[in-house]
């Protein structure tokens, strides 16, 4: 799901368009599972998609790039200057 790249990491990720409401919502088939009130239409999706994970990695959107999946549910992402662990810890918190 999240791995290491030479400037940051990729992450699987699984969206769902039309939801209700933004955020992240956990994880499925080994993708983070991302819930998106934007409707999948001319890039809507997408573009909330990247707002929504640099904002639970408190990174700027800058940091981000589409890798693969423009068009698909399943996407990839590249997330510049933050390590596995510290992308863990901010989408995957460890239950208390």
């Amino acid at each position: 799901m999240i791995t290491p790249t030479a400037t940051g990491v990729t992450i699987d990720v699984r969206v769902i368009p039309r939801a209700a409401k933004s955020g992240v919502a956990g994880t499925r088939d080994g993708a983070l599972l991302v819930r998106l009130n934007a409707p999948p239409v001319e890039g809507a999706a997408n573009e909330e998609l990247i707002v929504v994970i640099a904002k639970a990695l408190g990174v700027s959107k800058r940091a981000i790039t589409l890798v693969s999946g423009e068009r698909s549910r399943a996407k990839r992402l590249a997330i510049a200057g933050i390590t596995v662990e510290a992308a863990q810890l901010c989408l995957c918190p460890p239950i208390s």
